[in-house]
């Protein structure tokens, strides 16, 4: 199977399909694939409401199945595609073009159309959408293309990431291969049909020409890189014997390799009883010698997709890769390069999942543009996708090259112009902006909107007045965490699902469908990017900016976990009154292609004030002194709300079961472990998973630490056996094996800075103004207007 795909815009090269028989269809795109004869093709509405169009192109009838077809143009479908596309498809296309619409907005979430090829043909598939508004919920969604091959194939690749190659190379199961490279060349190494090793050497071409052998060294990369193996982003290179950097990772759809290890030597097959098995190290010597490069009885190579680890007890341990077929490492060489890649030859063992196959090698010209990122995968089988750029890139990135992969997004860790610290103080004392588009967001619509939510989380839901938001944990059954985050209610069918984890779409959607619920949850997470404006200027600031209708909240009104609709920049936006920073702040929706307008306006206007841009470093120092939990360090699927310290978000009592009711309230009257707070003495650091001791017995673990820059002092949040979790109990922290080295630590409530919440809650002062709008009347509750759950911790308000 072949597919032609690429983002939108004009400039868009096309990406690869990363498994040969399923593609993702972003909502919004088209995209182009090519069926033989005896192919089936299934179509799946993901998420349900999606409308989707098919065009066959190709003999009369080619496409069976297809309902109430039309006669298409191609010059039509073309326009619809991305260039690379757009070409491939005028230059095989031939004989009639039929559309057909096989989705319409009603279709039910997993709805499926499957079609069969009756002859060799090219068809387009299409699933149209515009830009949605951030007060909108009529979102794109993904669709999922299925083709089950009429008889296997294997051997088969993706196309080309761009077209400009000067290199195609195809390297047979258990043979090496050598190749020359220009600096600021592209290399892509593919996986052919998966689960396949792919040792990597590369050395300094000039230098190699002179006689000198400077190749790459993975104990020179380890240390200067500081991780196992080099990944796109700030920590990408693989350097030589000299510590000077030979080539960069630019993408990686595995992310699983090893350079610990030898490439495989003849020596490891004689010990295994296999003498005169071919192997990678042999391999590597012959392919080389044309170069004059000296034999090695062991070449120290990068091992591309070779699954190794290290347990408990030192030992290094391996099985088989995690890469698919199609999964490749993309680098770009620093200099000019010898390279020489291998198809490892282990057949005695998991490494290559047993059975040897090819590996592909393709080398881009310097000309070509590729956007860093790692593959993320939602689920085991979905299809992957690179790491991606929020809709303010433009404006963060032009202020730092400090970024991290943040869940698939790259999120600023911190800005040149400042650092953690000065961004910390600004936060405390003036304002700051920050990124968190990597958030991920869910359109909750339909009758039934209100009961699924009230079915799959604590709080209760049908309390939430229009325009008001709540914050809540979801639950498996046992009990145990999902996710956290906060429902926006748009209307009396409408909801807003923002969290962290894209699981928890997929998990609502599912129990959705199990109860019987006309419910859509349907992803927004790329049509909704946002902005955190937190501190206590951040209301002075906003109200500079933002413009609402007569019938929504201004600034200034909005109370604590409201949210209210205007524009910015003469743009439409949501600004919720929620932050994650323990100080006054707010948080501005917006369509990504109208970030760089929204963050224009805030900054200017923010200017006078100080308002600082923040990375995520300085964000994780504030939320763990307001006592703020993160997921997978203060909870997981094995912590229920209560060890995660926020009790407060599951009421006793609830008209309505729950998901996970049974248990938690079980977890509740039978508590083992509680979220504390400690206090640390002196200033060794502390970290995430540092053990906590009475004695010599381990009585629970740090979930989160910080030195404390408004505090003066380390502290730290941590989840402890009920019987040391009051208050004034001493601990100890362990370090090294957890008992050669203790800190000493006291049992404090939390959250340790402004445990009244008074800053977060402040309110605008009142003035005389007569046009000011009178106070609102509708009734409060502890779960809609104490959020944070102050009241239920025992803590009087401001």
């Amino acid at each position: 199977m072949n597919v032609w795909m690429g983002e939108r815009g004009a400039e868009a090269l096309p990406q690869p399909v990363m498994r040969p028989t399923s593609a993702i269809l972003r909502g919004g795109d088209a995209r182009l694939f090519a069926l033989r004869a005896g192919d089936r093709l299934t179509l799946r509405n993901l998420e349900g409401g999606q409308p989707v169009d098919i065009h066959a192109l190709g003999p009369e009838d080619a496409l069976a199945g297809m309902p109430e077809a039309v006669a298409g143009r191609t010059e039509e479908i073309a326009a619809a595609l991305p260039p690379a596309a757009a070409e491939a498809l005028r230059r095989h296309a031939g004989g009639s073009v039929l559309s057909a619409s096989l989705f319409d907005a009603t279709a039910p979430a997993g709805a499926a159309r499957t079609l069969e090829a009756a002859a060799d043909l090219l068809c387009v598939v299409a699933a149209p959408g515009g830009a949605m508004a951030p007060d909108a919920q009529d979102t794109p969604t993904d669709v999922l293309v299925e083709i089950v091959p009429a008889a296997p194939r294997t051997g088969e690749i993706p196309p080309p990431l761009a077209p400009e190659m000067v290199a195609d190379l195809r390297i047979a199961a258990a043979t090496a291969a050598a190749y020359e490279v220009k600096a600021g060349q592209y290399i892509q190494i593919i996986d052919v049909d998966g689960r396949q090793c792919s040792d990597f050497l590369a050395f300094d071409a000039v230098e190699l020409a002179a006689g000198h052998e400077y190749d790459l060294d993975p104990t020179v990369t380890r240390t200067l890189m500081g991780s196992s193996f080099s990944g796109p982003g700030l920590h990408s290179k693989y350097f030589d014997q000299r510590m000077k950097p030979l080539v960069e990772v630019v993408q990686d759809t595995v992310g699983r390799h090893d350079t610990f290890l030898l490439a495989c030597t003849a020596k490891y097959y004689e010990d295994m009883g296999y003498p005169g098995h071919s192997n990678c190290t042999e391999n590597f010597n012959r392919t080389l010698a044309r170069y004059g490069v000296t034999e090695r009885q062991g070449w120290p190579a990068i091992n591309f997709f070779y699954n190794t680890f290290v347990d408990a007890h030192g030992r290094i341990g391996m099985d088989e890769p995690w890469s698919r077929p199609g999964d490749y490492v993309l680098l770009r060489a620093l200099t000019d390069l010898v390279c020489a890649s291998s198809s490892c030859a282990d057949d005695i063992d998991p490494a290559n999942g047993w059975v040897p196959t090819d590996i592909h090698v393709r080398v881009y010209d310097a000309t070509c543009h590729f956007p860093n990122g790692s593959a993320h995968r939602m689920t085991p089988d979905a299809e992957p996708r690179l790491s991606r750029e929020t809709g303010f890139h433009s404006r963060t990135s032009a202020l730092t090259r400090k970024f991290e992969d943040y869940r698939g997004f790259w999120l600023a860790s911190c800005y040149s112009a400042a650092g953690p610290i000065e961004e910390y103080w600004a936060c405390r004392e003036r304002a700051v902006v920050i990124d968190l588009s990597a958030l991920r967001k869910f359109e909750i619509t339909g009758p039934d909107a209100e009961d699924l939510l009230q079915l799959a989380v604590p709080r209760n839901v049908k309390k939430l007045a229009v325009g008001q938001v709540v914050y809540t944990p979801l639950c498996y059954d046992h009990g145990g965490m999902i996710d956290d985050g906060t429902i926006f209610r748009m209307g009396a069918h409408n909801f807003r699902w923002i969290c962290g984890d894209e699981f928890s779409g997929a998990w609502l959607r599912d129990l959705a469908a199990k109860h019987g619920l006309k419910a859509f949850v349907r992803n927004s997470s790329d049509q909704l990017h946002n902005l955190a404006v937190q501190g206590p200027r951040s209301r002075a600031i906003l109200a500079q900016v933002m413009v609402t209708p007569p019938h929504q909240p201004r600034i200034a009104e909005l109370k604590w976990f409201r949210f209210t609709v205007g524009r910015i920049a003469g743009r439409p936006v949501v600004v919720s009154r929620t932050g994650y920073t323990g100080e006054l702040g707010f948080e501005v929706w917006c369509h990504p292609t109208d970030a760089p307008l929204v963050w224009d306006a805030i900054m200017a206007a923010g200017e006078p004030e100080g308002l600082t841009p923040m990375g995520l470093l300085a964000l994780d120092m504030v939320r763990i002194e307001a006592g703020l939990i993160f997921a997978g360090y203060d909870f997981s699927d094995e912590t229920d709300p209560f060890e995660a310290g926020i009790g407060f978000s599951v009421p006793k009592e609830k008209p309505d079961p729950y998901v996970g009711d049974a248990a938690i309230a079980r977890r509740r009257d039978h508590a083992h472990r509680r979220m504390v707070g400690l206090d640390i003495a002196g200033n060794e650091p502390i970290g995430h998973g540092d053990p906590v001791h009475v004695g010599r017995a381990q009585v629970g673990v740090v979930t989160s630490a910080v030195k404390s820059p408004i505090l003066g002092k380390s502290i730290a949040l941590a989840r402890l056996d009920v019987s040391v979790a009051e208050p004034g109990t001493r601990v100890e922290i362990g370090k090294l094996d957890g008992h050669q080295k203790r800190i000493a630590a006291s049992v404090v409530a939390f959250p340790h800075f402004d445990p009244q919440k008074t800053r977060v809650r402040a309110e605008e002062p009142k003035t005389a103004d007569p046009q000011a709008a009178p106070p609102r009347s509708d009734a409060a509750s502890v779960v809609t207007d104490d959020p944070r759950g102050a009241v239920q911790r025992g803590v009087a308000g401001p």
